[in-house]
């Protein structure tokens, strides 16, 4: 049965530990169109660095009353759980993913199936920068960088791109680890 429900997502970290998120952007796309959308802030309740908020624009006073991440799983677990996921990158946004669970001792699944949107690129379009700005200036893609909404936008419509050229997910989808 071919894959028709891919669940796109993007996170922001406050710090260079990359083991909470500060933002979470969700795109999913069902049979080949965005179908609904997602975004929160989240408190990761660590300081942020510098270089972080510098590049994201989120820092504690953007988070004050965002939810954290144990907080907010309940309301995401479904839309995460009911598709491929999808990343620009995507070993560190699950990786991201996984240690905020752990951190948080939230029990979800041992692993999952996951696309990474800069493998795929590499692929189907050798020899040009795979950056998330780049295939947006490449495909004339609005882009907010660095805004977990934005990018998790960006990075659905180039995996749509991709499947309108004929591209074959499946062939990129892997086994991610999420224990």
């Amino acid at each position: 049965m071919p894959v028709n429900r891919f669940v796109v997502f993007d996170v922001e970290t406050p710090n260079r530990y990359n083991n909470r998120m500060s933002a979470i952007g969700i795109d999913v796309i069902e049979d080949g169109r965005i179908v609904q959308d997602f975004f929160s802030y989240v408190d990761p309740e660590q300081p942020f660095d510098w270089f972080n908020t510098v590049l994201t624009g989120i820092n504690e006073e953007t988070v004050f009353d965002a939810p954290c991440f144990s907080e907010l799983w309940p309301q995401i677990e479904g839309i995460m759980s009911s598709g491929v996921l999808v990343a620009h990158n995507a070993g560190f946004d699950l990786g991201v993913l996984r240690k905020c669970l752990a951190a948080y001792e939230i029990e979800w699944k041992p692993s999952v199936k996951g696309l990474c949107t800069v493998v795929m690129g590499r692929n189907l379009l050798p020899g040009i920068s795979h950056k998330l700005n780049d295939m947006c200036d490449y495909y004339g893609i609005s882009l907010h960088h660095h805004q977990a909404d934005s990018d998790s936008r960006a990075c659905a419509e180039i995996l749509l791109r991709y499947l309108e050229s004929g591209a074959d997910a499946e062939k990129y989808i892997r086994t991610y680890r999420m224990d």
